[in-house]
């Protein structure tokens, strides 16, 4: 999957907006929270999921998608390098971290 691809299906999200973070884009829903960056120079994301759905999906293949390797993985950040990875991998776990965004605060 490229930088593209990956944009196009984070912007498809409702009410989903793209702002500059640090050296990343952020995708994030309307005054909510960021649930998805991307760093165009590495070709990969980190997706904001919980701590089960972030186990699951590190499951596939740990040096593909790992906890990010600081508290923020412990957060439930996770990367994905999306070179190595099918669309629709990614468009779950996109999903799912999108969904995650809109959850109340706690949850």
């Amino acid at each position: 999957m490229t930088a593209e691809e990956f944009k196009k299906l984070a912007l498809a999200m409702p009410n989903t907006i793209a702002k500059p973070h640090f050296d990343r884009m952020a995708y994030k829903v309307l005054n909510k929270r960021i649930f998805a960056t991307l760093h165009e120079a590495t070709n990969s994301t980190n997706l904001k999921l919980s701590q089960i759905d972030q186990s699951v999906f590190c499951s596939f293949n740990k040096t593909m998608v790992y906890a990010v390797p600081n508290k923020w993985g412990l957060q439930g950040w996770t990367t994905f390098e999306l070179d190595a990875l099918p669309e629709e991998f990614v468009q779950d776990a996109l999903n799912i971290a999108y969904g995650e965004a809109l959850a109340p605060k706690g949850k």
